[in-house]
């Protein structure tokens, strides 16, 4: 597994079927906040990023584009997501991928669910350990 790889220690969950962040969070034992969902961006023609959002905050389109220096960004079609990553919207995570990540500042210091890149899956690891394996960029870019 690609957390291993990285060296965290982590737990798999398999929360089963939910329909809401609530019912996500009750079945995984955490709270919503970490909840941590991994989009794909992309910043330009092939090149993208992760970021990653607590699941009770919203991603600052306005605040990314000031964290990267840039002026567009795009969310891709659950297609090209899929082609950049390997894996579906939903279940996308930074294990196992070797692209820039962006973490909102939120998530430091507590246990953190992740997608696994399998639906019904999710890996907790502790985020200051997935931060110090990613050295990703921190800030404040959600709402």
């Amino acid at each position: 597994m690609a957390a291993q790889q990285r060296g965290l220690a982590f737990r798999i969950i398999h929360p089963g079927h939910v329909t809401s962040l609530a019912d996500a969070a009750v079945a995984c034992g955490v709270p919503v906040e970490s909840l941590v969902k991994t989009l794909v961006v992309r910043r330009a023609e092939a090149d993208y990023i992760l970021v990653l959002v607590p699941g009770d905050r919203s991603l600052s389109w306005k605040k990314l584009r000031a964290v990267l220096g840039v002026n567009r960004i795009a969310l891709p079609d659950a297609d090209e997501a899929r082609e950049a990553t390997g894996y579906a919207r939903g279940t996308i995570s930074p294990l196992g991928l070797d692209l820039p990540v962006v973490a909102d500042e939120r998530i430091r210091g507590r246990e953190i669910t992740l997608g696994t890149g399998l639906a019904g899956t999710v890996v907790a690891v502790d985020a200051d350990a997935l931060i110090a394996s990613y050295h990703p960029i921190i800030a404040d870019v959600t709402d």
